[in-house]
């Protein structure tokens, strides 16, 4: 495959560390602040340690394939979160908001992974779509669970604001 090919798959992989990076950010952030909801807090802590762990992975593709992350790229993702979180505190349903931004999130790591994958197997890098495919079923389970679990966070939500007195946003 062509430079431009793997310039492109480069650039990619740079994007997608931004974008772990922005992940942990916003999940951390999330996760502390959780008090009133321990299922989803449990699976944001442990998402928060996978997505940990497909940094290392991004890191070791990148060292392997001889680029550096981009530190402007993981700084304006963290920024994002930053802000995003910020904005989530202004909400009276921080919870419900954030479940629902969460999931987004998710199905954009796994449009992300499943170009890189494209990329990788188009450039010939076995070894990068190999690593891609484990991160994307991660993501995928993240996503599924986040869809799976709204209508529940979403009722208990409601059930705590209807009670005077009682915090219901996180």
């Amino acid at each position: 495959m062509t430079t431009a090919a793997n310039d492109h798959l480069n650039d990619w992989l740079r994007d997608a560390h931004a974008i772990e990076q922005q992940a942990e950010t916003m999940l951390t952030a999330q996760a502390d602040r959780l008090e009133h909801y321990p299922e989803l807090r449990a699976r944001i802590v442990q998402h928060i340690e996978e997505t940990r762990g497909q940094q290392r992975i991004l890191d070791g593709i990148l060292s392997r394939r001889g680029i550096k992350n981009s530190v402007l790229k993981d700084l304006g993702g963290k920024v994002a979160a930053f802000s995003q979180g910020v904005g989530g505190m202004m909400t009276s349903d921080e919870v419900v908001k954030g479940a629902m931004a969460g999931y987004v999130f998710e199905n954009l790591e796994i449009a992300s992974y499943t170009s890189l994958i494209g990329a990788a197997n188009a450039v010939g890098d076995t070894t990068t779509a190999t690593a891609c495919e484990q991160i994307l079923v991660q993501e995928k389970a993240m996503a599924a669970w986040l869809l799976d679990h709204l209508p529940q966070i979403t009722a208990a939500f409601l059930a705590r604001s209807a009670i005077p007195g009682v915090e219901a946003k996180i």
